[in-house]
C-alpha cells in the first residue's frame, strides 16, 4: 500500500541496527513496511558497526543534511597488532606491531592529539569522493588512493577501558568523523598498529539506542507501530542529550559486548 499523498506520514525513525546490514538495507526495510517511496537515513553507519540509525521517512527527508550534523556517541573497540585494508576487522592485514605495554594513564595522555579539533584522513574503503569516484570504489577496482586529510572535531575521547591488546573507547564527535580511522591514527601513534574491532554508535543528536527499535520489531509492529514512533526533526532532535552523555561510558563497561 502506498501512501503518496498530502497526509503521508512523516518524521524520523530510531533503528537500532544489526550488524551485517547496510544503511541502505534498513532504508528499504523501512521503506516496505511504511509504504513511502521517501525515505533516507541520517548517517551512514558500516554493516560492521552497531546502533542509532536515524530514518527520515517522508518529508522530514529535506532535513538530511541538519541530522547528518548532529554530534555523534560511539562506543568503540580498538584492537592492537595488526593494521588492516579497511582500517577495521573486516580487512586484510597490512602492517603488525606489538601490542603497547602502557598503562592507562599514559595511554589516555596519548590520545590528546586527537582531541579537539584535529585533521584526519579517511579510510582507503571510504564514501569519500576522489577524482569524482567513491574512494572505496577505487580500491575494490584495485587502485587504493588515501584520501586528503580534512578537519574533524572529536569533541570527547574517553577510555573506558584498557585490557591488551584491547582498548574500549567513548567517542563524542561531529560529523565527517571516521572512527576506523582514530583506531588505525591511535596505533600509530604509540608505535604499534591497531583497527577498529566493533562500533556501536549510542546517540545522534538526542536519538538514542536506549529509545531505538529493531527491525525484527519494526516488522512485527507493522505500519502502524512504525508510524507510531515517529518524532518530527526539530531542534531537540538536532541537539545532544547531556543526560545521555554522561551514562555513555558506563554503558561501555557494562552493557556492550564484541563477540
Amino acid at each position: 500500500m502506498s501512501s503518496l499523498g498530502a497526509e503521508a506520514p512523516a518524521g524520523v525513525l530510531a533503528v537500532d541496527k544489526a550488524s551485517g546490514w547496510t544503511s541502505h538495507d534498513v532504508v528499504a526495510v523501512v521503506r516496505g513496511i511504511v509504504g513511502v517511496r521517501r525515505v533516507g537515513h541520517g548517517g551512514t553507519l558500516d554493516p560492521l558497526a552497531t546502533g542509532i540509525l536515524p530514518i527520515l521517512v517522508g518529508s522530514a527527508t529535506r532535513s538530511v543534511e541538519r541530522l547528518h550534523t548532529a554530534p555523534k556517541v560511539y562506543a568503540a573497540l580498538v584492537r592492537f597488532g595488526y593494521e588492516t585494508t579497511t582500517d577495521d576487522r573486516e580487512g586484510a592485514v597490512t602492517r603488525e606491531g606489538n601490542v603497547p605495554d602502557v598503562e592507562g594513564t599514559e595511554l589516555d595522555r596519548r590520545l590528546d592529539p586527537f582531541r579537539g579539533e584535529i585533521l584526519q584522513a579517511p579510510p582507503a574503503y571510504a564514501a569519500v569522493k576522489v577524482g569524482g569516484r567513491r574512494a572505496y570504489q577505487l580500491a575494490r577496482a584495485g587502485r587504493p588512493v588515501e584520501p586528503k586529510e580534512r578537519p574533524v572535531r572529536v569533541e570527547r575521547l574517553e577510555v573506558a577501558s584498557w585490557l591488551p591488546p584491547d582498548l574500549r573507547l567513548l567517542v563524542v564527535c561531529g560529523s565527517g568523523t571516521y572512527v576506523r580511522s582514530l583506531a588505525r591514527d591511535i596505533g600509530r601513534a604509540v608505535g604499534s598498529a591497531a583497527h577498529l574491532a566493533a562500533l556501536r554508535r549510542l546517540a545522534v543528536g538526542a536519538l538514542s539506542v536506549e529509545g531505538s527499535v529493531a527491525v525484527d520489531e519494526l516488522r512485527s509492529g507493522g505500519r502502524d507501530g512504525a508510524i507510531a514512533r515517529l518524532r518530527p526533526v526539530d531542534q531537540t532532535v538536532l541537539e545532544l542529550d547531556e543526560r545521555f552523555r554522561t551514562r555513555a561510558a558506563q554503558t561501555i563497561l557494562h552493557g556492550w559486548e564484541v563477540r
